[in-house]
């Protein structure tokens, strides 16, 4: 990286911690929140919580969707390094389709906080609130692109439920959910055609695709 380029990654980085700056006299442990896997037909829908050090320097922090899947592992590994505490939560198929995948998601989000070694203080999320959380929230629409805690947040529970489905495909050949993660890719349809559903799948959410795969 040019000296030009550290620079200007560095502005980027230091916008992003804007909001961990305006409430850092309200607390002192300030947690990003953020989920990953709303949107696939199958597998769990993972929620992480991250409490970072002040202005810990990740260079290339962002949303996870916005990283290469190279670089969201090396950023990974350094989250979980430098992190004060970490909280993950996990909604699976199953519970998803028996409360929907908002309630599920926010169950997850709850579990993964309540897990947590060292508790925010403070949670900043991205665009949901939790009413059963006894937290004082902050929710920030597209908050995994705007804040360096739900930025982190974002790269853990993307890492966790990619290699989850990785790990999953092996047990549930044919659907190719090594490579597309429960989404709904033609691979991935083409194996409901042959096999059926899986155990992971979401049946709440095939029922409006059946015409995709059947």
């Amino acid at each position: 990286m040019t000296e030009e380029k550290l620079i200007a990654e560095r502005e980027r980085l230091a916008q992003m911690w804007y909001f961990e700056h305006k409430y850092a006299s309200e607390a002192t442990y300030i947690g990003g929140m953020d989920e990953v896997g709303r949107g696939p037909l199958a597998g769990p829908v993972v929620t992480a919580c991250v409490i970072l050090p002040p202005d810990v320097e990740l260079l290339y922090l962002n949303d996870s969707k916005k990283v290469t899947e190279k670089r969201r592992e090396v950023l990974y590994d350094q989250i979980m390094e430098c992190a004060i505490s970490v909280g993950i939560g996990i909604s699976d198929a199953g519970r998803i389709d028996e409360i929907n995948i908002l309630e599920a998601t926010k169950e997850a989000m709850i579990r993964g906080v309540r897990d947590m070694s060292i508790k925010p203080d403070l949670l900043l999320i991205d665009a949901l609130k939790l009413e059963d959380l006894d937290i004082p929230q902050v929710s920030i629409v597209k908050g995994d692109a705007k804040s360096a805690s739900i930025a982190a947040a974002s790269i853990v529970a993307k890492v966790t439920r990619d290699r989850m489905m990785v790990e999953l495909s092996k047990r549930y050949p044919g659907y190719y959910f090594e490579k597309n993660k429960g989404y709904g890719t033609r691979q991935h349809y083409e194996g409901l055609k042959k096999q059926g559903p899986c155990e992971i799948h979401r049946r709440s959410f095939l029922k409006t695709l059946d015409s995709a795969w059947k």
